[in-house]
């Protein structure tokens, strides 16, 4: 990664941070898993050359993860909310 890439990464991840700070587990955690899924796909991606595909490919399915997590973990949540 250049080092162009990797400021405008870190730009991107921290807005997606702030932005999605007031969120519910399942968005939250799905943007924080895109952002994760995204930089390790660019990272792999690069590896066989085609970071955007890598990137691509690792922010559906980070976002997907993350978001069931959230869900999961807001379920859990509720759940024990009362005891």
């Amino acid at each position: 990664m250049t080092r162009l890439n990797k400021r405008l990464a870190l730009v991107g991840l921290s807005g997606v941070a702030l932005a999605v700070g007031g969120c519910n587990n399942a968005v939250q955690g799905g943007a924080i898993g895109a952002g994760a899924g995204a930089l390790g796909g660019m990272a792999i991606g690069s590896l066989s050359g085609d970071m955007g595909k890598g990137a691509v490919v690792g922010a559906v399915v980070g976002g997907l993860g993350g978001a069931i997590i959230g869900d999961q973990n807001r379920r859990r949540d509720e759940r024990h909310r009362d005891y």
